[in-house]
């Protein structure tokens, strides 16, 4: 800052003559009738030279801006006006444009071109900053006269013929086309686009005998693939492919239209079946979506799961939402090019789209048929996208609890969307060929990024992998230490049979809780029985006693959530927040006091407690007491109450403590998300959002348990309960904590779990009814540890593949005779 008067002095010495005052010219060295008062805005010479010399020295730089001194001020002339007339050397006809490295217009009667330099400068800029050709073009137009006064020709459209054009013959060129005997009439679909060196490709970067390799190897010569849509590369209804055609035909990585289009066109009237999962409403509102003046919603498309790298003949338009009949013909178009025998497929609707896949496989045309019962095929859903799934999902199309799949969350489309959304504001009104051109070069740009990027990224990845291999592993092991031997081996045993028959309804699913929870379904069932033997203990018509307690810890948890945020607005709450508030109260109150006369009926001596208590009728109502079974302390209560209020307050200890252990996860998932993807103030913004609810979900998580804790204490001495702390524990603030810190230091040492993972016991309790969260946190133990060191292997196994990838390609361009 102190020398800014020094920078700026020199700024503007540029914009005079400086010490460049001389009436002899550097370049001729003679005092002549023309003195030197040209310069170029260009060449590092800042040196004022006469007419001759200025011209001489742009005989091959006849793009450069020249400057006039006109005695008070530098204005610009062109080098044509000067005189300087550029010779390309060969007869007309013979490309003499392209020769001198200007790309033309148009190849009939040329009066335009660009510079190759310009049009690499532009390509490059488009990847990096997303700027479209108007911009960059009209950037240019104000290099040229900032002021705007200057009259010229608007050569905006014919800049953006030769953009596209160039961008096709560079594709061209990277494919190797340029040297191939049959030229660009001879490539094949698919054939110009970037292929993923990690992932197993036959014939290049597998070993000869990878056919037969045996069921725990052949794993490792899998294909991971994920299906996803962006509905935000829409196109509009902007000409046509007769007017617009595409340059190539589904050469890189949208398929080939018309095949494509006709396929549509003859099943538009298919009906698709409603998701009987969660809401999809990629799925259920396909036909409804608004498509007014559009030619297409967005695009679908077929990516490495692993590597995030887009797949050939993988893209295509979506015409009305994300349709079967669309990502079907993607989904086979682009596994024409891979003969792997293990494949394992990604969808965040993929427990739907699987159901019927090969039937409607048939509707394809044959060259997309798959011989599927000569593979091993499984799909999955995709990590962060599985919780919106019913319970049943979460199991079966989960990729952390299914073997050989190491750590793939099969989110990778997510991370690319960001570096190609940018580019939807611009192909928009593009043409329906200019618009595929646009993004196959950009997805090929993409993925030539991403096989640069490779080794530093499988590195960083195998480094990670190790580390969580043995962090895990030595957690388990500890888990592991304090389970009996026989619920070691029981399920062990039942883990591995549900593993190896995930969709067989018989074969018991370990990590489902057959108990917690469940235990208001129970009383309900005993009930039942009592009324089936004619014993009938309610006092009320429509509250039996099981209702009656367990709406009263119900009224509870109201309670708690209204404290929570009336204590969070504070004396600051604005007054539609108060009046809100007061809303909430008088509802909470109104339902208090009726479950209050319900409960005088069972519990008359509460009548008592609530004279004689020192609470005001105007008392908020998240304050007021209930007197519930477990809070009166020996007065008199039926046995039955107390019982019922045991049973439901351990389901609520277990479920608390399973919800906090899940928040754990989540919230050790987020921080590790945010601290590898997470770029940016509106990302990073909303990823504190997202780890804010989850704090906050945690501490209500906690205390809910103390809560359920604090009552069963209460009770286990009225009803003389003995051993029936193992599974449960005083809660403290240090004993939550993950499983496993993803940020723990180095040389901290093994950090020793907390009870809410292990306790010894734990599994083997006298009176804490069954023992299904300690299994279900075992086996998920289990297979986050199996998960690490497929992992590594994995990562190995795709180091392996990668040079060798590289190999074969070099060998290959040798082959084409230009090493």
């Amino acid at each position: 800052m102190k020398e800014r008067d020094f920078f700026l002095a020199e700024i503007l010495r540029h914009d005079g003559r400086g010490d460049h005052t001389s009436d002899t010219c550097p370049g001729c060295r003679c005092l002549t009738f023309t003195p030197p008062r040209y310069r170029c805005q260009e060449c590092l010479d800042a040196q004022l030279y006469c007419g001759t010399c200025i011209i001489q020295n742009h005989i091959r730089l006849p793009t450069h801006h020249i400057h006039k001194w006109n005695g008070q001020f530098f204005e610009r002339v062109s080098l044509k006006s000067m005189g300087l007339r550029v010779q390309l050397g060969h007869a007309i006809g013979e490309r003499q444009l392209l020769r001198a490295g200007w790309f033309p217009s148009t190849s009939t009667n040329p009066r335009t071109a660009a510079t190759f330099r310009v049009l690499h400068q532009y390509h490059i800029l488009s990847f990096e900053s997303k700027a479209s050709a108007y911009e960059f073009y009209h950037s240019l137009v104000r290099l040229t006269d900032n002021t705007g006064l200057t009259k010229r020709k608007d050569h905006y459209e014919s800049f953006m013929r030769m953009v596209r054009e160039w961008r096709h013959l560079v594709m061209l060129k990277h494919s190797g086309r340029g040297h191939d005997p049959s030229g660009v009439a001879g490539t094949l679909e698919g054939q110009c686009a970037v292929l993923c060196p990690a992932c197993p490709q036959p014939g290049k970067n597998l070993p000869d005998n990878w056919q037969d390799a045996p069921k725990a190897k052949d794993w490792l010569y899998g294909l991971f693939l994920v299906i996803d849509a962006n509905f935000r590369l829409k196109r509009r209804v902007v000409s046509s492919d007769e007017i617009d055609p595409s340059l190539s035909r589904g050469w890189a990585y949208f398929v080939e239209e018309a095949s494509y289009k006709s396929h549509i066109s003859d099943r538009a009237e298919d009906t698709q079946e409603k998701s009987m999962c969660s809401s999809h409403n990629a799925v259920n509102m396909a036909d409804t979506k608004l498509s007014q003046g559009l030619a297409a919603m967005g695009v679908g498309t077929v990516d490495c799961a692993r590597h995030n790298m887009k797949c050939p003949n993988g893209v295509g338009d979506l015409q009305k939402g994300e349709k079967y009949l669309n990502m079907d013909y993607l989904f086979f178009s682009t596994l024409r090019h891979s003969t792997v025998d293990v494949l394992n497929v990604s969808y965040d609707i993929a427990c739907q789209w699987h159901k019927h896949l090969w039937s409607r496989m048939l509707s394809l045309p044959p060259s997309h048929h798959l011989n599927y019962l000569t593979r091993t095929i499984r799909f999955f859903v995709p990590k962060f996208h599985l919780p919106a799934h019913v319970s049943k999902c979460q199991t079966i199309f989960s990729f952390n609890f299914t073997h050989f799949v190491g750590r793939t969350d099969g989110e990778a489309p997510e991370r690319g969307w960001s570096n190609i959304n940018p580019v939807a504001s611009s192909t928009k009104g593009m043409g329906p060929g200019c618009h595929r051109d646009t993004l196959d070069n950009h997805f090929g740009d993409w993925n030539w990024k991403k096989v640069v990027g490779l080794g530093s990224s499988l590195l960083f990845k195998i480094k990670e992998a190790q580390t969580e291999k043995a962090e895990h592993g030595a957690a388990f092991e500890e888990f592991d230490s304090v389970i009996t031997s026989e619920n070691h081996v029981a399920w062990k045993v039942e883990m591995e049979a549900w593993e190896e028959n995930p969709n067989d309804t018989m074969v018991s699913n370990p990590l489902q809780l057959k108990g917690i929870g469940d235990a208001r379904l129970n009383l309900a069932q005993l009930k039942a029985e009592d009324l089936e033997r004619g014993v009938d203990l309610s006092l009320h018509p429509d509250v039996s006693p099981s209702v009656l307690i367990a709406s009263g810890i119900d009224l509870e948890e109201e309670q708690r959530h209204l404290k929570a945020i009336a204590d969070n607005m504070g004396i600051h709450a604005t007054d539609t927040q108060k009046l809100s508030i007061l809303r909430m109260r008088m509802s909470l109150r109104r339902k208090t006091k009726s479950w209050r006369r319900t409960q005088l009926l069972y519990v008359p001596s509460v009548q008592v407690l609530v004279n004689t208590s020192a609470t005001s009728a105007l008392e908020n109502a998240e304050l007021m007491k209930l007197w519930l079974p477990s809070a009166l302390n020996g007065n008199a209560c039926d046995s039955h109450l107390q019982h019922i209020e045991w049973e439901l307050r351990f389901a609520q200890a277990h479920n608390a403590l399973e919800e906090l252990r899940q928040c754990l996860h989540v919230h050790c998932s987020l921080l590790n998300f945010k601290r590898e993807w997470i770029r940016g103030q509106g990302a990073n913004t909303r990823a504190q959002n997202a780890l804010a609810r989850i704090h906050a979900r945690q501490a209500a998580c906690m205390k809910h348990y103390r809560t359920a804790w604090g009552a069963l204490k209460s009770l286990a001495q009225i009803l003389k309960k003995v051993d029936w702390r193992g599974r449960l524990q005083d809660l403290s603030d240090d004993d939550v904590k993950p499983l496993i810190d993803p940020f723990a230091t180095q040389g901290e040492g093994r950090r020793r779990l907390t009870w809410i993972w292990m306790m010894d016991g734990m599994d083997n309790c006298a009176d804490g009814g069954d023992v299904d969260g300690v299994r279900v946190e075992w086996c998920k133990s289990r297979a986050r540890v199996l998960r690490w060191a497929e992992e590594v292997d994995l990562l190995q196994e795709e180091m392996r593949r990668v040079l060798l990838f590289f190999n074969w390609q070099a060998n290959w361009w040798e082959g084409q005779g230009v090493l």
